[in-house]
């Protein structure tokens, strides 16, 4: 490789000051002869010349060749012409940035690692670099990092989401890292590359904005596409540039300095400092309430021939069922279905009319009254049921909350999500309004909330970490999480922010919406469908309640 001599031959007209168009260089191949090998902006690398047979991944092939179509030999000629500077050494490799205006921790990534997705991975061996590349920047890459092609460590560099095995903060710092901030004519955006089997949809709109309903994902899809030129959303090439409009990204996503950025901060740290409390593997003194959402005349999310109301019900049934048979923690639901009590079902063949909120009296939602009064129901009844407790003496930490549902999604969504109370979401306080008051003894003593600026932290904190138990616990039983941020603190929905109120005004220390299936994707809807897997589900629950409280 020492042989090489290469030499600048034109920096062309077109190196205009809002964006370069391209850098070659001519360089002496082993053979003897001359080659070009090009740096095109957002296009990647190109070598046109005579190229040695084992050079060219596929002989025969004329013209100029992209990066791609190169041997691991070829590629790396290529990247001695380009990048004279760099140091190959046995533990890693030393890359000296040579084209500040033309370079990217993206390229980078991609040339030497295999995929821009390493690029997360790069910045964190790089930790002192700014992302912002300068000529003469000193970058380190791994052996355990570097492309198989070139003698490095890892075979999976090609996966196309290797976060999915990360834990949710982990994940999300990942995802972050893949982001750059950058401005045009237009304003500031977040920069991200499209990797390969990526789709516009679930992989930037799903993933770094909050938006998971249909319409508004597909409308900000299109608003995306338009600021990023893209002119068919079905057809995106890997690598394309995706500019993301700030206002749109989810607060872990926005830029530094900004105040959701740091609320986002806080609550990690949060999480981290709270100490998880043990109950022992019979969960001994630990108090429980289980929701089914909708029911009677509201049967919830509805597509694919199967509504949300009832099978929700029948996960419910079975956790409760498990959790009684196998534990010594109180149980209790807040909906029951007078014709079935609460016996699971093997077949699902029709919506069921008739259910009830367990108040004093029982609230039947029946249509009479508001169906939002039924939802508020659930958590004055469940405040009554901890309130309780905790005057018996219980321990206010083993009070856990959950609420089943299924939704329907974009259909690019797929498996389970968990929602989580985001603290900077909840009020200080909160009192049900009169016009939707009924006659149940829980209201009287119930109807309104107060949190303090703590509470509302912990609240997020300690749900946080029944969700990341509960996500884990699923996976492990084989049943799909929903790939891109499965846990997430707020619901955006038709222009507006909202945590749900069955757990925003709450009182139980750990409190969590489970979105077991998105209706929508045919696949979700045909598992909700199998008995089989509704007690498959149900058992995952009860290893995960089991799990959050074994430290």
């Amino acid at each position: 490789m020492g042989a090489l001599r290469p030499c600048l031959l034109l920096v062309p007209a077109l190196l205009m000051a809002q964006e370069p168009a391209m850098q070659e260089r001519e360089a002496t191949l082993p053979t003897g002869e001359m080659a070009k090998v090009r740096l095109q902006f957002r296009k990647g690398v190109f070598v046109e010349g005579p190229l040695p047979r084992g050079f060219v991944a596929k002989p025969g092939r004329k013209g100029a060749l992209s990066y791609d179509e190169l041997t691991p030999e070829g590629r790396r000629w290529v990247l001695a012409a380009l990048f004279p500077r760099d140091r190959w050494m046995e533990s890693e490799v030393r890359h000296r940035v040579h084209y500040p205006e033309l370079e990217s921790v993206w390229l980078m990534a991609t040339l030497f690692t295999g995929h821009g997705q390493n690029y997360g991975r790069l910045m964190r061996e790089n930790p002192d670099q700014p992302e912002k590349l300068v000529d003469g920047d000193l970058w380190r890459i791994p052996r355990s990092l570097l492309w198989d092609g070139f003698g490095g460590d890892t075979k999976g560099a090609d996966r196309s989401q290797p976060e999915d095995e990360l834990d949710d903060e982990s994940r999300v710092a990942a995802y972050r890292g893949m982001l750059s901030f950058e401005r045009d004519a237009k304003g500031p955006y977040a920069a991200y590359h499209l990797r390969k089997a990526e789709a516009l949809y679930s992989s930037v709109v799903i993933r770094y904005t909050d938006r998971v309903d249909p319409k508004d994902v597909n409308d900000l899809a299109l608003v995306i596409a338009a600021r990023s030129g893209i002119a068919d959303v079905r057809s995106i090439q890997p690598g394309t540039l995706v500019k993301i409009p700030l206002e749109a990204l989810a607060d872990p996503f926005q830029p530094e300095g900004t105040q959701a950025l740091e609320e986002e901060r806080e609550v990690r740290a949060e999480v981290r400092r709270t100490v998880r409390t043990e109950a022992g593997p019979r969960l001994g003194g630990v108090r429980i309430v289980l929701d089914a959402g909708h029911g009677g005349v509201d049967n919830g999310a509805m597509a694919n021939d199967i509504w949300e109301a009832d099978f929700v019900y029948d996960i419910m049934t079975r956790v409760r069922r498990l959790l009684e048979q196998e534990t010594e923690a109180s149980v209790s639901s807040t909906i029951r279905y007078p014709t079935l009590g609460f016996k699971s079902r093997e077949f699902i063949r029709r919506p069921t009319r008739d259910a009830e909120i367990l108040t004093t009296p029982p609230f039947p939602n029946d249509g009479d009254s508001p169906t939002a009064l039924s939802v508020h129901l659930r958590w004055v009844l469940s405040n009554e049921l901890f309130t309780e407790f905790v005057k018996r003496k219980g321990d206010f930490n083993k009070t856990l909350f959950i609420s089943f549902h299924a939704d329907s999604l974009h259909p690019s969504a797929k498996g389970s999500m968990v929602y989580v109370p985001g603290a900077i979401q909840v009020p200080n306080r909160f009192t049900l309004p009169a016009k939707r008051t009924a006659r149940v003894q829980e209201l009287k003593r119930g109807g309104q909330v107060a949190f303090t600026a703590r509470e509302k932290l912990q609240g997020e904190a300690r749900s946080r970490q029944f969700a990341e138990v509960l996500m884990r616990n699923l996976q492990k039983a084989k049943i799909a999480v929903h790939p891109n941020r499965p846990i997430r603190n707020v619901i955006h929905r038709g222009g507006r922010k909202f945590v749900p109120a069955v757990i925003c005004y709450n009182r139980a220390s750990a409190k969590v919406l489970l979105e077991v299936a998105n209706l929508t994707n045919e696949q979700d809807a045909a598992n909700l469908r199998d008995p089989d897997f509704r007690e498959r589900y149900a058992a995952a629950v009860v290893a995960s309640i089991r799990a959050y409280y074994r430290r």
